[in-house]
């Protein structure tokens, strides 16, 4: 009789789950294709509005929210920073409003392989969504963007390629 019940009640279960309320987060698909962002910089997916991480030249970090559609939405009470670098002298970047963006405060340390964490706070009481990549500077072969917001195959993801061997695929 158990089971009878246990199949009756999972049944029901599902057949009325087609009518739970869909969540904005469960109804907003993404595709894996990697997109970069309208100024060149990588896409930043766990905050809503998406968020584009691109350093300009003057070495500053640019941040820009962008709508589904890569359409850069000006920023209202997000708050960013950004901490990269050596653990033990990491670099702390903190942000203002600069137009449509936000613009670092300082430059980014030297180098080319920076550790770098993103914290974005979509609202000032709401959980820090939290980004970690290195941040590649260089050129991609492939494709026209910096290695960290390269839209290749291959992500940002270089190391042990040898971008000289014809078998290499991006």
């Amino acid at each position: 009789m158990k089971s009878l019940l246990l199949t009756a009640g999972l049944f029901l279960g599902l057949a009325f789950s087609q009518f739970a309320p869909v969540h904005a987060a469960d109804a907003h698909k993404h595709d894996d294709k990697p997109v970069a962002g309208p100024t060149g910089g990588r896409i930043l997916t766990k905050v809503e509005p998406h968020a584009e991480f691109f350093v300009n030249a003057d070495k500053k970090v640019e941040i820009r929210f962008v709508d589904d559609s890569n359409k850069v939405v000006p920023p209202a009470d997000q708050s960013v920073s950004v901490t990269m670098g050596d653990r033990s002298a990491p670099t702390k970047l903190t942000f203002a409003k600069d137009g449509d963006k936000l613009i670092s405060d300082k430059a980014i340390p030297d180098g080319n392989e920076i550790p770098t964490v993103v914290q974005i706070k979509v609202k000032p009481d709401a959980k820090a969504a939290t980004e970690k990549f290195n941040l590649n500077l260089a050129k991609c072969p492939t494709c026209k963007y910096a290695e960290y917001a390269c839209i290749c195959e291959h992500g940002d993801d270089h190391k042990g390629h040898d971008h000289n061997d014809p078998n290499h695929k991006h």
